[in-house]
């Protein structure tokens, strides 16, 4: 769903500095190591813009007019750590969007996303973030960085597991959407998830609600991708459930709060316009919706 958003300064960069690390209580975490592309990912799309190179260490995906490309992990999953390092298209990226996310299949398929929206020249990017849960979404939040993704790899994050799905950036929480299944609200925990990525031409929507149009004489676009980990739990049967909890301490509270007052530019929680009826439950439920 494209949402439609005012731009605003990008205030306290320097408080970046700050955000280093995040401290998660991790326990009993089966880590698979720096992967390789060649054996852990199939080109699911757009013939040969899709380059494995780097013997399997560096992947990158490219647009031109006539089609864009993709990628998808061999394996599915249920709950994990994912961690990829991209670097953004570059230039005039307008009307693009890099996606890098988890989905299940079906009409009621979960689905967790990161979609990057390019912009005109030396504009910020969108990090646009939804989580949809029985073939259900409409809960966006986008930001902006604190950085030019263009000009070096940086490590985006999904963490999932049976207590709540996580959005970080270079290990510092964006985002945080927990579980409420008790409460009424669905959460995506019955449905493995492959994990995927792709580079493709939204500019209907991507790049101020469609005003700005994408620019093919700047293809073709670009996005790179290297060093995708997975870390996935030893038990996935409800047995060990105490010994999955990852949960952020008082350092990683306050800096989900600093990306969130300073560089949060859209959250569907806070849009009464959109649900005039009242908020969402999660968004009432939730100590940082």
């Amino acid at each position: 769903m494209a949402i439609m958003i005012e731009t605003h300064d990008v205030r306290d960069s320097a408080l970046f500095m700050l955000c280093l690390v995040v401290m998660s209580s991790v326990v009993s975490v089966s880590v698979s190591g720096i992967g390789n592309f060649y054996d852990d990912t199939d080109m699911s799309w757009g013939d040969d813009r899709a380059r494995i190179v780097e013997g399997g260490k560096v992947l990158s995906l490219s647009l031109d007019k006539a089609s864009g490309s993709g990628f998808q992990s061999k394996r599915e999953y249920l709950y994990g750590r994912f961690d990829m390092k991209i670097k953004l298209v570059s230039g005039n990226s307008a009307g693009t969007v890099t996606a890098y996310y988890l989905s299940s299949q079906g009409p009621k398929h979960d689905e967790v996303d990161f979609e990057f929206l390019g912009n005109v020249s030396g504009e910020p990017y969108i990090v646009h973030t939804n989580v949809y849960t029985e073939g259900r979404g409409a809960r966006e939040q986008q930001f902006y960085l604190w950085f030019d993704p263009t000009k070096n790899f940086h490590t985006y994050s999904l963490l999932w597991n049976p207590q709540n799905i996580m959005f970080l950036v270079d290990n510092i929480p964006i985002r945080i959407f927990n579980n409420y299944e008790g409460r009424g609200v669905p959460f995506p925990n019955r449905q493995p998830m492959k994990l995927y990525s792709s580079l493709w031409s939204a500019d209907q929507w991507a790049t101020r609600g469609g005003l700005d149009k994408t620019d093919w004489t700047c293809a073709p676009f670009t996005a790179f991708f290297s060093n995708f980990t997975v870390s996935t739990m030893p038990s996935m049967d409800g047995k060990d459930l105490k010994l999955q909890g990852q949960g952020l301490n008082a350092n990683g509270r306050r800096r989900l709060r600093w990306v969130q007052r300073y560089y949060m530019i859209y959250n569907y929680c806070q849009d009464h316009k959109r649900f005039p009826q009242g908020r969402p439950r999660e968004c009432r439920l939730s100590r940082f919706p």
